[in-house]
């Protein structure tokens, strides 16, 4: 899910990315489902989908394709990643998120015990908060408080926010009752204690918290974004998953890059046997041109499909229709007026029609 690059002569390569036509992939289909709260329906269905779209993005998944379809369904295609289980992976876990009390160290083998983000054991509390309370996540730094980031949360609420810290804030120091899990897909994924001037039964005001740790900026991002992801309306089911090969195939994908060479060397053949000289330059300027080009639309990111590619080759072939009909008019001036010159004829022929200097004449 990382952008390949080969080492050349020390250097990195920027390798082209390929869509789902030309490269392959996965593809996945999402249908969202009823909470006790919240209908699944289109507008639902729509907040699902940026979420994922956030997820994709932020977690390194190159250009990936997310469409709704239906009321309910939502078709996410990667590009490149071509085993489903690692796909789901990738898109992050879509339970809903949770605030959970934490009432205590558990034991081995208790039943009901979860295990922390250090791999210890808590047991835990219903739940206080649930992930629609939340109302937005942010990885933040500052460098007057010195290195490292944390993450910031944003209720929508303050009461029950308030109301949870409280009760914790009630604990001794070293109590891991004074701490408060996030709960993700039956998973705790932080578990910060609450800081010593917090004061019992007064909570932490103004409906927002910030998680604090040795987070790196990657931690601190990837944490954020599960948590906005885990503040779904609604459920998701994986109904789908599979490998999309590409869509072309292999071997129509050679036949296509084979006719784009065979007519490129084709046309500059007979543009160097018509144009002589001139006709050498234009192929070799037209050389430039798409090496630069190509280079450009590497270097930027851009995505390469076989439309895409259609229309780079079609873009040459209109700079080299430009080039046949410059020479041609070119050759009509030299005709006309041969005492001008070569130079005088293109220079004449690559100027737009109609704007002719016009012919001197004898004063009278």
């Amino acid at each position: 899910m990382c952008r390949h690059r080969d080492l050349v002569n020390g250097r990195p390569r920027r390798r082209p990315r390929l869509g789902l036509d030309l490269r392959g992939g996965t593809q996945l289909v999402f249908e969202t489902k009823n909470s006790p709260t919240v209908q699944a329906d289109a507008a639902a269905t729509d907040r699902a989908l940026n979420v994922l779209r956030q997820r994709a993005d932020a977690l390194g998944v190159v250009d990936p394709t997310l469409v709704r379809s239906g009321e309910r369904r939502i078709i996410v295609e990667l590009p490149g990643v071509l085993d489903p289980r690692q796909a789901a992976e990738v898109i992050g876990r879509t339970a809903q998120l949770a605030f959970h009390p934490v009432l205590g160290a558990a034991e081995p083998g208790d039943k009901e015990a979860v295990r922390d983000e250090n791999g210890g054991l808590l047991k835990l509390g219903p739940a206080a908060i649930t992930g629609d309370g939340v109302r937005d996540a942010a990885e933040q730094s500052d460098p007057q408080r010195g290195p490292g980031w944390w993450v910031s949360l944003d209720f929508r609420e303050e009461a029950p926010w308030r109301k949870l810290t409280g009760d914790a804030a009630c604990r001794p120091q070293d109590d891991p009752r004074r701490r408060i899990a996030i709960v993700l897909d039956k998973e705790i994924i932080s578990s910060p204690p609450l800081d010593a001037s917090i004061p019992c039964g007064a909570g932490i005001p103004g409906g927002s918290a910030q998680i604090t740790g040795s987070f790196t900026h990657e931690e601190a991002r990837d944490l954020a974004v599960l948590i906005k992801g885990g503040a779904l309306p609604v459920p998701l089911d994986l109904v789908e998953q599979r490998t999309v090969g590409p869509t072309l195939g292999t071997a129509a994908i050679d036949a296509s890059a084979k006719a784009a060479i065979a007519g490129l060397v084709l046309t500059a053949v007979f543009i160097v046997a018509v144009y002589r000289l001139a006709g050498l330059l234009s192929v070799v300027a037209l050389l430039c041109y798409g090496l630069i080009s190509y280079a450009a639309l590497v270097a930027m990111g851009a995505t390469f499909t076989l439309p895409g590619l259609a229309g780079f080759v079609l873009a040459i072939g209109m700079a080299i229709d430009a080039n046949v009909l410059v020479f041609e008019r070119a050759r009509e001036e030299y005709q006309q007026a041969p005492r001008r010159g070569l130079r005088g004829a293109l220079d004449r022929g690559s100027r737009t029609p109609g704007a002719r200097s016009p012919t001197p004449t004898s004063p009278p």
